[in-house]
């Protein structure tokens, strides 16, 4: 199985996911030994160009770094927790958590643009926006600027994780604050 291949398989975007916590750079064996297994297994992956003294190299590297998520499954748990590279299962309570569909399928939509995508630390506060057209349209995120580049940040709350991806500051329209609950509103936006 190729790097890029490790992917949703269309049919079942309606099933329900969860997320896998794996061991320090196990995500692709894990998502190798888990497909193997016969499980539907998502592990979004990222391009980036690293370079050493002597060469630089394209590698395909986990957009969300420790975590794999997998489609249903929740029924036969032993053979799951026994895939070496895996800690857990993602949950509250001793009960899987379920991955919400709508950031699944951002984060997807994100990959799959081919766009530049990076992971982006968790941020709770910004403006909240949503992509007019494009390759992103209707994405919704949060609008921030780094080193004078605006980047859409989509979040997997449940995770603690985000992914930034460049976009036309043109191109999105603010739909309201973004906040998590409890927190007061911001004094300044940060786009």
């Amino acid at each position: 199985m190729a790097d890029t291949k490790i992917g949703i398989q269309r049919a079942n975007l309606a099933s329900n996911w969860y997320s896998l916590f794996t061991h320090h750079q196990h995500e692709k064996s894990v998502a190798l030994a888990l497909s193997n297994k016969g499980y539907e297994i998502y592990l979004p992956l990222y391009r980036s160009l690293r370079r050493w003294r002597d060469r630089a190299k394209v590698l395909w590297l986990p957009l969300f770094p420790g975590y794999v998520f997998i489609c249903e499954g929740m029924d036969r748990q032993l053979p799951i927790l026994t895939t070496p590279g895996i800690v857990r299962i993602v949950g509250w309570g001793g009960h899987p958590e379920i991955v919400l569909q709508s950031q699944l399928n951002a984060v997807r939509q994100m990959v799959e643009s081919r766009l530049a995508v990076e992971t982006h630390p968790f941020l709770q506060r910004g403006d909240r926006v949503r992509v007019k057209t494009g390759p992103l349209m209707g994405l919704e995120g949060m609008l921030i600027r780094q080193k004078g580049v605006a980047r859409l940040v989509v979040s997997m709350e449940m995770l603690g994780r985000s992914a930034a991806v460049e976009i036309d500051v043109s191109n999105v329209e603010r739909i309201g604050p973004f906040l998590a609950p409890g927190l007061p509103l911001p004094i300044s936006a940060s786009a």
